[in-house]
This record gives C-alpha cells, sequence and structure tokens, in this order.
C-alpha cells in the first residue's frame, strides 16, 4: 500500500506542477515540490520510467505516459472531492483542506469516492477553484488569465487560488478576495512589486507574487 500512495503522490506531483507553468517538469521541480532530495527523487522518476508510468530522459523533463496520467486524475479527482467534502459538510476553512486531503485521498476506495461525488451533487471545481476531473478523467476547458498580469481598469472575478500556500489563502479570506469576488485593477506598480485593487470599494494590495498566484475570468 505504501509504494501505491507513494506512486500517487508521484504522478500527482507532475500533473500538479503544470496545471500552474508551461515549464519542464524537472526532477529538481519535483524535489523542491515533494520536499525530498533530488537522489530520492530521480530513484523513484527511475522507478516510474521502468513501469511505464512516466517518459523521462537524462537531465530531461518528467512527462506522464496514458497510464500515469489516468492515475493522477484518478487521485486528483480523489483528493479534491475531499476537500470539496471537508468544506461544505464539516466545516473546514479552505486553507485547513489540502494536508488532510494528502492522507484521506489514500485511505478511500474508488467506489467510496464515486458516492461522496453523487452526494456533493458531482461537482466540478474544489473550494479552490481547481476543477475536478470527472470520474473518465476528462476536464472542463477553462481559459484563465494570473491576476498580476490583469491590466490596469479591467474588471475580473477570481476562479481560482494556488492552494499550496495556506498563509495565502487565510490572507485572501481576511480580505474577502474569495472564489467568485469580482474586482477592479486600478494601479499595476511593478516596480514597488504590489497591485491594487478595488474590491467592493474597498481598496487591498498585494504582491505580484500573490497574484500570480490567482486566476481570473472576465467579469
Amino acid at each position: 500500500m505504501a509504494d501505491a500512495n507513494v506512486t500517487e503522490d508521484y504522478l500527482k506531483a507532475i500533473y500538479n506542477a503544470t496545471e500552474w507553468s508551461d515549464a519542464a517538469v524537472t526532477v529538481t521541480v519535483l524535489a523542491n515540490r515533494l520536499s525530498l532530495s533530488p537522489s530520492s527523487v530521480s530513484e523513484l522518476v527511475r522507478k516510474l520510467t521502468q513501469r511505464g508510468l512516466v517518459t523521462h530522459e537524462r537531465y530531461g523533463s518528467v512527462e506522464l505516459t496514458d497510464e500515469g496520467r489516468a492515475i493522477a486524475l484518478a487521485t486528483v479527482r480523489k483528493h479534491r472531492l475531499i476537500e470539496t467534502f471537508l468544506v461544505e459538510y464539516l466545516g473546514y476553512d479552505w486553507d485547513e483542506v489540502h494536508d488532510e486531503a494528502e492522507v484521506l485521498e489514500h485511505a478511500v476506495s474508488d467506489d467510496f469516492v464515486e458516492r461522496l461525488a453523487e452526494r456533493l451533487g458531482q461537482p466540478t471545481h474544489d473550494p479552490h477553484g481547481d476543477p475536478i476531473p470527472a470520474a473518465d478523467g476528462t476536464l472542463p476547458t477553462e481559459q484563465h488569465t494570473a491576476l498580476d498580469a490583469v491590466a490596469e481598469g479591467v474588471r475580473v472575478r477570481v476562479a481560482r487560488v494556488w492552494d499550496d500556500d495556506p498563509d495565502l489563502l487565510r490572507h485572501l479570506s481576511d480580505v474577502a478576495l474569495d472564489i467568485g469576488a469580482v474586482l477592479t485593477v486600478t494601479a499595476r506598480k511593478d516596480s514597488a512589486g504590489i497591485v491594487e485593487l478595488d474590491l467592493e470599494g474597498r481598496t487591498v494590495t498585494l504582491g505580484t507574487a500573490a497574484a500570480g498566484h490567482i486566476l481570473t475570468v472576465p467579469a
């Protein structure tokens, strides 16, 4: 079971890395995401390559095969459905669910997950706005613009927020910058590394790095 959990964690990490960046997923990138040494990650990637779950050329990128992607998407589906359940039924805040789901995703069966999806009403997105893969692995087609790239004067709606930083999620909750919030970019001060927003008549200031972890759609 432990080996299966590790396999799922690695494949999911590779998939997650491609969601927020077009950059190649390398052993170093994976090591940083998983907080492991590059040598440990390199050895596991070698084993996954032998099993036909990833492709990897020495010093090159790591990519999922069709089989590896299917496992990754199934794990992502479990993770995001569990996060949704924790928020909607157990009263968790959106900054609390990621670590809980990391544990629970390995403890539940496929049947449990499908029953959970049914009870939740077959949600398409989790509390952070992340798309939930369907049971067949399909995903909704979406086009987002990172908040740090939105031009001044443009009105947008928050559609998705990076969920790996609980401090960022808590700060966004404190200023009511949640999923679905509608705002206008009033100033981009690139030299100072900040973005100023109008949120329902209030001025909210975010660092450029934080704004880059918020995806938007036109309002």
